[in-house]
């Protein structure tokens, strides 16, 4: 059996020595056309694309199972399904958490697909991010009509507390269309020990990595922080939906 992952640069990278030839994007292939082409070589395409939506517009036209690795500032639902095992793992249970989001949640990805799954649970939600960052509409609209407990605080010493799960994000660079707009918003949320020090004793902390500087790394060594087993938990969520996936197949 052959993964092939194909990435918005239009380079096709094997997860396997299987060959498989490059993708004709840059030559103006379409999307459809690319995945179609990919789906005679594997068995199963792993897609991640720049543009929200790029993922369902390509599994129309493949034959074969399409994984979305990510579109643009859409959605990330293999991340939200690890986050998901590790809030499981560390915790024990995912019901009954009050889960705070931190960062650039409006091109943050990772948390638009991680709030709409925990509408699966009995949950609260805490958003704390600059005022032009703030959730998606659709997404706050979305979680609402489940009936979810959303809140919004200024910042993290506030929402910390009783918080659960305490979920940080990154700024993102490369979303914003100038660097004064970045900088207006970098460095504002910014956990350290010392703040850790309101937070439960029984609580975690999760990012989806990479990270910038929103998490101190001295807060690395408080075993409260499972962002680095959370990545390893990253590994076996994707090789379990590709054993499920091919199993189907």
């Amino acid at each position: 059996m052959c993964a092939t992952a194909l990435g918005g640069s239009g380079v096709l990278h094997p997860s396997t020595q299987k060959a498989t030839p490059p993708s004709c994007q840059e030559k103006g292939e379409s999307l459809a056309d690319s995945v179609q082409t990919m789906s005679c070589y594997s068995d199963v395409l792993v897609l991640r694309h720049p543009q929200p939506g790029a993922v369902e517009l390509a599994a129309k036209h493949c034959r074969k199972p399409v994984i979305s690795a990510g579109d643009g500032v859409g959605e990330h639902p293999t991340q939200a399904l690890l986050d998901i095992f590790t809030i499981r793992e560390e915790l024990g249970t995912v019901n009954g958490m009050t889960i705070t989001m931190v960062g650039d949640l409006k091109h943050g990805r990772t948390v638009h697909s991680l709030a709409c799954l925990l509408t699966q649970y009995r949950v609260s939600l805490r958003y704390v991010t600059p005022g032009n960052l703030r959730m998606p509409s659709d997404v706050f609209h979305f979680v609402a009509s489940k009936g979810i407990k959303q809140e919004e605080f200024e910042n993290i010493e506030e929402a910390l507390p009783d918080t659960d799960v305490l979920y940080m994000t990154r700024i993102q660079k490369e979303r914003f269309s100038s660097i004064q707009e970045y900088e207006a918003c970098f460095g504002q949320f910014i956990l350290t020990p010392h703040i850790m020090t309101r937070a439960k004793k029984k609580m975690v902390v999760m990012h989806p990595m990479p990270r910038v500087n929103e998490i101190s790394v001295e807060v690395d060594s408080d075993p409260r922080a499972a962002y680095f087993r959370q990545a390893e938990n990253g590994m076996y969520i994707r090789m379990a939906l590709l054993a499920t996936v091919l199993g189907r197949y």
